[in-house]
């Protein structure tokens, strides 16, 4: 047995929500209101920010994205949505159903998933909806995150596409839905439960994954199984997944249906304060871009500088990345790095010379798609979908 799951099922066994915490050990300030954030250690997680406990939501340290494309196992964030996590979860008696809408119904041990299906491998961007929310303004409700609810991990597992195949799509099967073995505290809260288009389930990138980094998944991120759908917001990526269901109609749950939905036009905002007039899921996450290797309020000498970073989207790879070291006034293209796939971080890297004085560095990534990033930010009512340019500020020597 590996010494991961030695270490989950004794922590597993021993716990029960809220998890137990080894000693604060200083706080951290994110830069916006109400910014102050404990930094706490959970089973399988280094220090991390705590937005909340119960459910556990746990952010990124920023610093984590300039120590390489890949995100640590015990750096990545955690969101979840549901109070009560599967803590008492055994893997050998663990189950994966998949039925609904289908010829043959399966139930898959842990053993049977590793052994008798195709293993696809992904470096792919889990990013939560409201990842930077803090931001907003005016402020809206929410997760007040900075910008650490992402990471980039290598995904393994099968291919959804290999389940569905196995179990046969009957005809008119529509959408396919997702639920995992964690539960809400309270009747009256809706059990998460998400659903793609059954094209999308087939296509090749999505996963039901067992291994993260080559490490069986940390509790926190989903063990024993999640969904991953790479180019999509994290809302879709369902943790502890236990039932896979085929439907004929479209799935009219609260969390499709109600939560997480975006202003229905082209941008996806509508002006601060106001409500749209018509919504859809979110969906596809759009181009972001970020310089890691200084943080705002940094001090350096004059002359040249490399700044380095890195550029995302929801699929179309990474085609640029400008960079300015003036406020905007002029733009160099920056050179990329290792492309571990479309789905993926991309670093950046560029030599700007700063002249003594306050500059303010700004970067500008661009899609495969030809998208690019806003100047300002896009406002809507739940704090989705941030991609502004965002500005970091040297004070040069």
């Amino acid at each position: 047995m590996h010494t991961h799951r030695r270490h989950f099922i004794a922590a597993a066994a021993a716990t029960l929500l809220p998890l137990p915490l080894r000693a604060q050990t200083s706080t951290a300030t994110l830069p916006f209101d109400n910014g102050e954030r404990p930094l706490v250690t959970l089973p399988g997680k280094r220090p991390m920010l705590a937005l909340t406990l119960r459910p556990p939501q746990l952010e990124t340290p920023f610093a984590v994205f300039n120590e390489g494309l890949i995100t640590p196992n015990d750096a990545f964030f955690v969101r979840s949505s549901q109070a009560i996590l599967p803590t008492g979860l055994d893997p050998a008696a663990f189950r994966l159903r998949v039925g609904g809408h289908v010829e043959t119904a399966l139930e898959l041990d842990l053993a049977t998933l590793k052994r008798n299906f195709p293993v696809h491998e992904i470096v792919a961007v889990n990013q939560c909806s409201g990842n930077s929310r803090g931001f907003s303004e005016p402020r809206v409700s929410g997760g007040q995150w900075a910008h650490g609810a992402m990471g980039n991990a290598r995904w393994t597992g099968v291919p959804l596409r290999a389940l569905l195949d196995r179990a046969g799509l009957r005809a008119g099967a529509r959408q396919v839905s997702f639920g995992g073995l964690d539960r809400p505290a309270m009747a009256s809260i809706p059990r998460m439960v998400k659903a793609l288009d059954i094209d999308h389930a087939r296509a090749d990138e999505v996963l039901v994954a067992y291994a993260m980094n080559g490490e069986d998944l940390p509790f926190l991120n989903g063990f024993p199984l999640r969904l991953v759908v790479p180019g999509y917001y994290g809302t879709y990526w369902i943790k502890h997944l236990s039932e896979i269901a085929v439907i004929e109609g479209e799935f009219d749950g609260y969390w499709m249906k109600t939560a997480y939905r975006i202003p229905d036009n082209a941008c996806a905002c509508v002006e601060p304060g106001t409500r749209p007039e018509a919504t859809r899921p979110i969906g596809a996450m759009n181009v972001r871009s970020f310089v890691t290797s200084h943080r705002s309020g940094d001090s350096v000498r004059s002359g040249a500088l490399e700044l380095r970073g890195i550029a995302f989207d929801g699929g179309s790879g990474i085609a640029r990345v400008l960079v300015s070291g003036d406020g905007g006034a002029n733009w160099r293209e920056a050179r990329l790095g290792e492309d571990l796939g479309r789905f993926s971080f991309r670093e950046w890297r560029l030599g700007v010379p700063l002249p003594p004085g306050r500059q303010t560095i700004l970067v500008r990534a661009q899609a495969g798609d030809g998208s690019t990033q806003p100047f300002e930010a896009r406002w809507q009512p739940s704090g989705y979908m941030r991609n502004m340019v965002e500005q970091t500020t040297l004070e040069v020597l």
